[in-house]
């Protein structure tokens, strides 16, 4: 029996492949690579890569009837805060429609165990922080408001057809393999980490810090930021659960302490012994002040302890995989 991973040549996804292949699982990936990279897949990861949309039937339905697949981890999806303000129309056909789509097969074929990369962003500008599960979701942008979507039509699908599943609301990922190998590249690059690593090594032009007057300690937005391989072992540990009888649930993975955008810069400086040239502009639409989640029930249900929960550590894995 063997894990489908869609999205799993990108950046979650392919740190969650390679956890779930050191756990002895086998994998297939699925990614239409318009925001992956092929070459991870086949050439670094080596599991069998099917290129293609979560959206199309014809090739999921083939996935499942040509493979022995127990279980779905999803990562196929737009995930730029920014962009899903300017473009909602693609992020809701995207993370929504096919999704559903997905789901369907999924029924269709008899696949019942679904883990699924959420976000914070569902919850919008939290009353309290750290945020906890129970927090009212009112996201501020579609990005969020495509994945709350998704949580609601998994809610409805253990009701009809007993598909259960782990919605992860993670908070920001960052850091990489401490392999070297494995690391975060997107293009166009909008994770903060990476970009002040850039600007430090003069890679790119100052970094645009987006508002300075927020309600935080130095004014500059806070986020909480999670180690992509412990983020990729608590996906497993979201399919372990499913396979232990676990009812459908969600949990947040965060660190419980959050950063701000110049504690960011300054601690790439430190890493890197570098400054960090850099800007104040404007806000960016759609950007609450601050994000930081409780994982208390992640630790609890879930047995997810983070490895890697150092800001300076993982900025180092990430100087080291780029």
């Amino acid at each position: 029996m063997a894990i489908l991973v869609t999205g799993g040549a990108g950046y979650i996804g392919s740190h969650s492949v390679r956890a779930l292949t050191k756990a002895g699982r086998d994998v297939v990936v699925l990614d239409d690579l318009s925001r992956g990279d092929k070459s991870v897949v086949e050439d670094l990861l080596r599991v069998p890569l099917i290129v293609g949309g979560t959206g199309d039937k014809d090739i999921v339905s083939g996935i499942f009837s040509s493979h022995e697949i127990e279980a779905v981890m999803h990562f196929a999806a737009y995930a730029y805060v920014g962009e899903s303000v300017e473009r909602p129309d693609i992020y809701y056909r995207n993370n929504v429609t096919s999704t559903l789509s997905l789901l369907e097969s999924m029924v269709e074929h008899g696949v019942r165990r679904f883990v699924f990369s959420s976000t914070c962003a569902t919850y919008g500008e939290p009353s309290s922080i750290p945020i906890v599960e129970t927090e009212p979701q009112e996201p501020i942008n579609p990005y969020g408001a495509s994945k709350l979507m998704v949580e609601r039509i998994l809610a409805d699908f253990d009701t009809a057809y007993r598909l259960r599943s782990v919605s992860l609301r993670y908070f920001n990922a960052a850091g990489a393999d401490p392999a070297g190998d494995l690391g975060e590249h997107h293009d166009p690059e909008t994770h903060l980490i990476p970009l002040t690593i850039d600007a430090a090594h003069g890679r790119r032009d100052a970094l645009q810090v987006f508002g300075d007057d927020y309600d935080t300690s130095d004014g500059t937005c806070v986020r909480d930021y999670i180690h992509v391989n412990d983020l990729a072992d608590a996906h497993v540990l979201g399919l372990d659960y499913l396979e232990a009888d676990g009812a459908s649930a969600a949990f947040n993975l965060g660190n419980g302490q959050g950063f701000s955008v110049m504690e960011v810069i300054d601690s790439v400086a430190r890493v890197t012994d570098h400054e960090v040239p850099h800007e104040v502009v404007g806000r960016r639409q759609g950007d609450p002040p601050s994000l930081v989640g409780s994982a208390a029930k992640a630790r609890d249900e879930l047995g997810w302890n983070p490895k890697y929960p150092d800001l300076d550590v993982i900025v180092e894995h990430a100087v080291n995989a780029r």
